[in-house]
């Protein structure tokens, strides 16, 4: 077991809040050379913009933050803390897999997580900037909880329940994927230059 004071994170915490601020940094490199015209540009009327790959991304924190709060609440009510290492079971292992950006299982996202059109570049990056905020803050209040035993509910479905550390682990791989679907955009043909 890792020794930790109050204000030092558990490894397992900081890697996760590390690739939140990851995830900030390049979001912010890959929308920077983009004209508002490139930010908004779909390669096919069914295809998402760099815009909604990123807005896609915005609706599903706004969504799912409630989650993680009510999971870090529940485990904090009920004692469950552990410092961890931790073992997730293969449901949490599953539906990471499902979102990872190398997987080749597709979907369409479900009308609540789909993206709005047309959002300013500053508002979407913004609220973008902003959720990645809150994802390190939900993981502070979660330092010290047994990642492996307390649970957090889907967006999708609040019967699937998972892991909390596999459901921080599910958020960064779903950013990780779209944010490899927002370069994909980039590097599209047709793309405007």
């Amino acid at each position: 077991m890792v020794a930790t004071s109050p204000l030092a994170l558990s490894p397992e915490i900081d890697a996760f809040r590390r690739q939140f601020e990851q995830l900030a940094l390049d979001a912010d490199a890959l929308v920077a050379p983009l004209s508002d015209r490139q930010f908004h540009w779909q390669p096919r009327p069914d295809a998402w913009s760099v815009a909604q790959c990123i807005d896609h991304l915005n609706v599903t924190a706004r969504l799912y933050l409630p989650m993680l709060d009510e999971g870090v609440a529940d485990a904090i009510r009920r004692g469950m803390y552990n410092a961890g290492p931790y073992t997730y079971n293969w449901i949490g292992r599953f539906l990471v897999y499902l979102v990872a950006p190398s997987t080749r299982v597709r979907a369409r996202a479900p009308k609540p997580f789909q993206p709005a059109a047309g959002r300013p570049r500053h508002d979407v990056m913004a609220a973008f900037r902003a959720y990645q905020v809150q994802y390190i803050d939900r993981l502070r209040q979660a330092n010290g909880l047994d990642l492996a035993r307390a649970r957090v509910s889907s967006p999708l479905a609040r019967w699937i329940r998972m892991p909390l550390g596999s459901g921080f682990a599910m958020m960064v791989a779903h950013e990780q994927r779209h944010l490899a679907q927002a370069r994909r955009v980039r590097e599209a043909a047709g793309f405007p230059k």
